[in-house]
């Protein structure tokens, strides 16, 4: 797996994505068959708006992703056209009934991820630019 590098996963204190207690039940329980997983939330192709959880080594992490934090130990990106228009949002990984997406590891154990999101509040700092993959090598 290439990961993208990118800034903190936190606005000053404040992560940029949790997940809930069912969430990380569900990751444990996926990790048990891939030890090595990451999230790509996803920008409404073919499987709407879900969390996408995939074998690290089979999702290659594009340029312009933006890592935004961990849940469980596991990264969680999203393209940064998604970022931008999300990047006032606070996402919040939880479970459902129901499948999952089609190419997700949550798929087919009859509970899928779900994304829901708060706004974060005037008080709390997110303006996290964003760092690129191909950025970092030019400010190194």
């Amino acid at each position: 797996m290439i990961e993208a590098p990118a800034l903190s996963a936190e606005t000053e204190g404040e992560p940029r994505v949790t997940a809930t207690p069912a969430a990380l039940a569900l990751i444990e329980e996926i990790r048990r068959d891939h030890p090595q997983i990451l999230f790509h939330q996803s920008g409404g192709c073919c499987d709407g708006s879900s969390p996408m959880c995939y074998p690290a080594d089979d999702f290659i992490v594009g340029d312009r992703d933006v890592k935004l934090g961990e849940i469980g130990g596991v990264p969680v990106y999203i393209s940064e056209s998604q970022f931008e228009a999300w990047r006032h949002t606070q996402l919040i990984i939880d479970v459902v009934q129901g499948r999952g997406g089609m190419f997700s590891l949550d798929n087919g154990r009859e509970r899928r991820f779900l994304t829901r999101s708060r706004l974060f509040s005037g008080g709390e700092a997110c303006a996290i630019p964003v760092i690129r993959r191909g950025d970092e090598a030019k400010a190194g």
